[in-house]
């Protein structure tokens, strides 16, 4: 019998960039983008800084990458969430549920991002106006179809509103533990549900 010790198998280099990716977002998170050095990332992962900068290029690089991350992902969990009712305010409840259900487990680096703007980089601003946006488009379409009196100019209006009560609400929970998830989501349901009512189809429309 071989007393030899069995080999690791070697991650794939879209396993390891996701294990950075990872570990990143946690250390931003913890000590924010200035006091963040590459040095621990690396150390953390288990890996050398130089394959950590060959994967991201910069300390500005790998903030970004997790930004795109973050967006891809809080954009499936809200979309998938949304696409699984067809009652206008199951739709928003569970659109809003899965919305501060993301960001409390991402919420040390939503409050780096959203809370503390001036310590990143520059660029990382234009990221976080993106995700708005990606998530205003998801919002807009919701109202759009639900809503169909509702003017161009008040679905504008109530899609920017939505997008800046939620991130409020959701920076005032790291703040306030005793607000749970549920309770953000459906405060918000309500509040959502009495601005769009005069504007809501008297029929949801029938699922394809």
């Amino acid at each position: 019998m071989s007393d030899a010790t069995p080999r690791r198998r070697r991650m794939s280099r879209a396993e390891r960039e996701r294990q950075m990716l990872e570990v990143a977002e946690q250390v931003f998170g913890e000590r924010g983008y200035r006091n963040t050095s590459m040095d621990e990332i690396a150390e953390r992962c288990g890996v050398s800084k130089p394959m950590l900068y060959e994967y991201f290029g910069s300390k500005d690089g790998l903030v970004m990458a997790s930004m795109a991350r973050s967006k891809a992902e809080l954009y499936d969990a809200t979309h998938k969430a949304m696409a699984g009712a067809s009652d206008p305010r199951d739709i928003l409840w569970r659109g809003m549920l899965a919305y501060f259900e993301f960001i409390d487990t991402h919420e040390a680096s939503f409050t780096m991002l959203v809370a503390q703007p001036l310590d990143v980089p520059a660029e990382t601003a234009g990221a976080v106006e993106e995700t708005r946006r990606q998530q205003s488009e998801l919002i807009a379409g919701v109202i759009t179809t639900f809503a169909p009196q509702a003017p161009a100019p008040a679905v504008l209006a109530f899609t920017e509103i939505i997008i800046g009560a939620c991130e409020r609400l959701a920076v005032s929970r790291t703040r306030n533990r005793e607000l749970s998830v549920e309770d953000a989501a459906r405060y918000m349901t309500e509040f959502c549900w009495q601005g769009l009512s005069p504007y809501l189809a008297e029929e949801a429309p029938p699922e394809h």
